[in-house]
Order: structure tokens, then C-alpha cells, then sequence
């Protein structure tokens, strides 16, 4: 297993860990109930160091992410982020990423998911054919997500940048914990608010940024968080999780990712999944609530209530701001109608369940 700058610290706290995506990583310190709702009402530090980074530089850099990626990053000026996806020939999602706007027309950064840092560079590799810049920087990356309606409040004090008032999916690069060329970006995976702040691991800048965020921090009551609760923390928001609610499988439209799918330029299966949107799509991924007491997991059957499989659970958990059990999961598209009742089978019984809006929370 890996190990990223911060998994000593980790470790010396008393957390539980575990390998994700090839990394010894925190699953969870105090208990998932109690650090989610630290990250909901106040705030809370992921380490996160092992998600990946790209850097593309050059006048086509711009063209090459618009060619293979949905969403239309031409949109993007200096200091501003996207939400957007990769696609396959087929239509698939390849993955689910951020495109950060260093310089325009020049300079970006791509984030994407651990698990598929390897894919995803020789996805981004086979598509250069006009031999831009790039550059893979995951392993000298650290990332931290301060998360929660306090963490910018906390943070400002470490900065000159103005972190306080940065609008959602823009960033500020400058000087952080004493810290130079830190990247500082109003995004996370949690909905409850924050930033995500990346850096380079040299002349021990991780061990400086992390004890200066719980310096100031731990007297406000932020604490370290693990990736159970971010975990719960992004379903109750209905964010997808790669390899769980999205894969090469899933469209982007089935997806309920319409909205990062822009037919007004050529990107891979464009033609497809323009299809796909004057067709309809045939399946659907829903947010759903139990109705009778059960948890539904991934991979469990969904059910119409006369038992025959009309899709499948795709995430599942008990929510611990709704105190409620709840999952999204892929269902044929005539059952996808909110308040339709639904049925999760857990060991041959069928739970009752319904269709709910997302976000949940």
C-alpha cells in the first residue's frame, strides 16, 4: 500500500485505517455519526492526498480536454473550476473529474479519482495527438479538504488570500501556513461548504499546513475525518461516487449528469449520447428513502413490488443527519418517478422503499 505525507499522523491519532485505492488511508477516528455531523455543523480535515492530478499546458491544452471531456471547459477563465466527466466510445463514464483554469487558453489542472489515475493519464496520453505539455504530478500533490460552514473561518487567519469570500468552484493561489504556490479551491465532496487546498510535498510543507489548520483549528473544534463519513457526507447530498453510482457502463444522462453534458461542441460519443437524450434513456439513478427498516448496500437487486428486478442498489447507508437508511441506485426509467414505491430485496425479502428528490439532506 501507499502511504500519503499525512498517514503518520493519521495513524499517531488513533485512527482506524484501511487500503482504498491502493493507499493506507483513515476510514474513521472518533466514530462515523459523530464526525459527519463535526463536517455538517462545524468543520473537518480529509486528507485526500491520493486523489490525482494532471497539469496540461500549451495552446491545445484547451482542445484536448474539450475533445474528451462532456462538460464545456471554454467557459472556464482564470480562477475558475468544473465539474465535469470523460467518456468512453460507448458513451461510459471513463470518470468523473475537476478542470481547474490556471491560465487561460494555457495552463489547467485536472483532478481525478485515485482509483483511476493510471486510466485516466493513458486516456488523456492516447488522445494527445497534438503532443501537448502534460504533466502527471499525483505523487508530489498533497491534498487536504477542509470542510464544513466554519472551515474558511478557521483557515482565513493562515492566509493573505481572501478564502473567506471565494465563490463556489473558483480558487486563489498565494501563500498558505507560510506555504508558497498553494492552491486553495471552493470545492469538496461533502455539500456542507469548505475548501480543498493542494500543495507540494517539499521542505516538509505537509507537516507545516497540517499543524498549523489544527493550531488554529483544534481550539475551534475542528477535528481529522475520515473517508466513512465522507462517504455518508457525499450521499446525503447524492454526489456519485465512481465505481459505486457511476463506471463505463453508466451515461452521463442516466447518470442524472445531463447537466455537465454540452452537445454545443465535438466531445467523445457526442453523437451517442445525443441519441440517447432524443430517445430517452432506459434507466434512470434515483435517490431513494427506506420505508421499511433495513439498509439497502451496493449491488442489492431493486424490485417492483410483484418481485421481478427492475435495477439495482448502487450506494446505501443510514444517514446520519436524516436519521433515516437511504441509497441511489439505477432503475428502469417508469419506475423513477418520485414518491414511485420501490423495493430493495435484503436476503430474499423485499424492504419497501421510495423515490426521493436528491439531494437528500
Amino acid at each position: 500500500m501507499k502511504n500519503t505525507p499525512f498517514t503518520q499522523k493519521h495513524i499517531e491519532l488513533g485512527a482506524k485505517m484501511a487500503e482504498f485505492a491502493g493507499y493506507n488511508m483513515p476510514i474513521s477516528y472518533s466514530g462515523i455519526n459523530e464526525e459527519h455531523q463535526t463536517v455538517r455543523k462545524n468543520a473537518g480535515v480529509f486528507d485526500v492526498s491520493h486523489m490525482g492530478e494532471f497539469i496540461l499546458k500549451g495552446e491545445k491544452a484547451l482542445d484536448l480536454i474539450q475533445r474528451i471531456t462532456s462538460n464545456d471547459a471554454s467557459k472556464l477563465t482564470a480562477g475558475k473550476a468544473q465539474y465535469s466527466c470523460l467518456t468512453n466510445e460507448d458513451g461510459g463514464i471513463v470518470d468523473d473529474l475537476l478542470v481547474y483554469c490556471i491560465e487561460e487558453n494555457k495552463v489547467y489542472m485536472v483532478v481525478v479519482n485515485a482509483s483511476n489515475i493510471e486510466k485516466d493519464w493513458n486516456w488523456f496520453q492516447k488522445h494527445n495527438t497534438d503532443n501537448i505539455e502534460m504533466h502527471n504530478i499525483s505523487d508530489q500533490t498533497c491534498l487536504l479538504a477542509v470542510q464544513g460552514p466554519n472551515a474558511t473561518k478557521i483557515l482565513q487567519a493562515l492566509t493573505d488570500m481572501d478564502i473567506l469570500n471565494l465563490k463556489y468552484y473558483t480558487f486563489a493561489k498565494g501563500t498558505f501556513a507560510g506555504v508558497d504556490n498553494v492552491l486553495v479551491s471552493a470545492t469538496g465532496y461533502t455539500g456542507a461548504g469548505g475548501v480543498e487546498i493542494y500543495f507540494e510535498d517539499k521542505d516538509g510543507a505537509a507537516e507545516k499546513i497540517w499543524n498549523a489548520i489544527f493550531e488554529v483549528g483544534a481550539p475551534q473544534g475542528l477535528k481529522p475525518i475520515g473517508l466513512a463519513a465522507r462517504d455518508t457526507l457525499r450521499l446525503e447530498m447524492g454526489f456519485s461516487l465512481y465505481g459505486n453510482d457511476i463506471d463505463d457502463t453508466t451515461s452521463p444522462l442516466e447518470a442524472g449528469l445531463g447537466w455537465i453534458t454540452k452537445f454545443t461542441k465535438d466531445f467523445t460519443a457526442k453523437e451517442k449520447l445525443q441519441g440517447q437524450k432524443e430517445a430517452g434513456v432506459q434507466r434512470k439513478l434515483v435517490g431513494f428513502e427506506m420505508v421499511d427498516k433495513g439498509i439497502p448496500r451496493h449491488g442489492y437487486e431493486i424490485a417492483d413490488a410483484s418481485g421481478n428486478r427492475i435495477g439495482y442498489v448502487t450506494s446505501g447507508t443510514q444517514a446520519p443527519t436524516l436519521g433515516k437508511a437511504i441509497g441511489m441506485g439505477y432503475v428502469q426509467v417508469e419506475h423513477a418517478g418520485i414518491d414511485t414505491s420501490i423495493y430493495i430485496k435484503v436476503r430474499d425479502k423485499l424492504l419497501q422503499a421510495k423515490v426521493v428528490k436528491i439531494p437528500f439532506a
